[in-house]
C-alpha cells in the first residue's frame, strides 16, 4: 500500500511541476502587435513627453496576466550619442526573465551589459501600468530590448 501511495505522490507532483511549469513559460504570453511608427519610444530630456523612436525587426511576447510580463527586441539606427544626448537614462534598469520560447530577450547578458556600461538603459513609457515603467536598453551596435519593471512606487 506503501508503494501506491509515493507513487501517487510523485506522479501528482510530476503533473504538477509541468502544469506550473507550463503557466510561467507558455500559457498566458501571446505575441504583441506594434503600431506603425509608435513601436518603441522615449522619454525626451526637453519635453518629458515619451517620444518614437526608430526601431526596425521588433518583436515581443507580453501577457494580460502581469504588468511586468512585456519583452521585447528590436533594432535601431540611432546612435548612442544622441539617444544618451536626446532621451532620458534609466539608472535603476533591472532586466527581469523572458520565457523560453522567445529566446532573443536575455536578461542575464542585458543586465550584465548595463552594469559594465556596455548598453545603456532608457525611460520608455513611465507609470505604463500604476507602479510600473517601460524601460529600454540599447547596445552601440543597435540592438536594443525593452521591458517593464517595477518603479519606485513599489520598491522596497
Amino acid at each position: 500500500m506503501g508503494k501506491i501511495i509515493v507513487g501517487l505522490i510523485v506522479i501528482f507532483a510530476a503533473v504538477a511541476g509541468v502544469a506550473l511549469w507550463y503557466t510561467a513559460e507558455r500559457a498566458f504570453y501571446a505575441p504583441v502587435s506594434f503600431s506603425k511608427g509608435e513601436e518603441i519610444r522615449l522619454v525626451s530630456v526637453a519635453s518629458s513627453q515619451p517620444e518614437p523612436i526608430l526601431v526596425e525587426g521588433i518583436e515581443g511576447v507580453d501577457a494580460d496576466s502581469s504588468p511586468i510580463k512585456f519583452r521585447a527586441c528590436f533594432t535601431t539606427s540611432m546612435s548612442l550619442a544622441t539617444l544618451t544626448e536626446t532621451y532620458e537614462v534609466y539608472d535603476k534598469a533591472e532586466p527581469l526573465f523572458a520565457p523560453s520560447n522567445f529566446p532573443c530577450f536575455d536578461a542575464v547578458a542585458i543586465g550584465g551589459a548595463l552594469e559594465k556600461g556596455e548598453a545603456v538603459a532608457f525611460l520608455s513609457e513611465p507609470e505604463i501600468h500604476p507602479g510600473v515603467d517601460r524601460v529600454v536598453a540599447v547596445f552601440p551596435d543597435g540592438r536594443a530590448f525593452a521591458w517593464h519593471q517595477l518603479n519606485d512606487d513599489y520598491k522596497d
